[in-house]
Formats: structure tokens, sequence, C-alpha cells
């Protein structure tokens, strides 16, 4: 499979993304947030939901990159962002609109009732495999209804 390259610039965009990266797991090391370039990026290691068909028996993850611009302000919660070894579970990206327009808060909801939340300008948001894929047998799973 080729190296999975998306843009999100609305909320049915940004939906599509939300889907790929949904149990992605990351470390806050990872976690990095340029002010002066109004630029929040986070390096995961994705769970290819793309090729998880229910008769395998394993399943792949790939090292990607998210990368959201346009950036104003970010805040977090229910996490220590000082303890960099901490793994972090992303379960959806969700978009809250400020007034009329194009602006808003970009939400990462992650596991545990964690979140970080980013003002932004507008959606703007990228995903980028940057390595190969490896295997692992465990496939994520929900609760009916999730």
């Amino acid at each position: 499979m080729d190296a999975l390259k998306l843009l999100a610039l609305d909320e049915e965009d940004l939906g599509v993304v939300s889907a790929h990266v949904q149990d992605a797991v990351f470390k806050v090391a990872s976690i990095s947030y340029d002010a002066r370039r109004h630029q929040f990026s986070l390096v995961i290691n994705r769970f290819v939901w793309e090729k998880a068909d229910r008769r395998r028996r394993s399943f792949e993850r790939r090292r990607a990159v998210l990368l959201f611009k346009c950036v104003t302000a970010v805040r977090s919660l229910g996490f220590d962002r000082t303890d960099m070894e901490a793994v972090l579970d992303l379960l959806a990206l969700r978009f809250s609109v400020r007034g009329e327009g194009p602006e808003g808060t970009i939400e990462l909801v992650l596991a545990g009732d964690a979140s970080i939340a980013l003002d932004v300008e507008c959606i703007e948001a990228q995903l980028a495999d940057t390595g190969g894929a490896w295997e692992t047998a465990f496939k994520p799973r929900h609760p009916e209804g999730e």
C-alpha cells in the first residue's frame, strides 16, 4: 500500500482524517506547538483501519505525522504534559465552529477523558504516513455504539 496523505480544509474532510487516526497512539514527547508558525503537530503510530479486515489475524500500524496549521492557542486536559514517556490514545477529532466561522476549536479526543484543544483560524490539517508498516496482533475494540 502506498503511504497515506490527506488534507482537511473543512469539517467533512476532518471527519475523514479522524477516521484514519482513530486509535493512534503517541507519546507526550511527540507533541509540538510552534506558536510563531501557528502549527501544531503530533508524531503518531496510527492503526491502519483501511486494511483491518475482520478475517485477518494480523493488522498494521504506521508512523505518521498529523499537522494542524493556523493554530492560535493550545490547551490540554487530563494528562501530565511533563511526563514525556506517557502514551496517549487518540480516539477522534472534533470541530466546534466559533461564531459564523471559519474559526473555531479542533478537539483531539483522547482515551481516559483527556483532550487537546486547538483554537484555529480555519481548518487546515494534514495527515501523512512517514514510514513503513509493522505488524500487530492487536485490533482496537470499541463498545457497541462508539
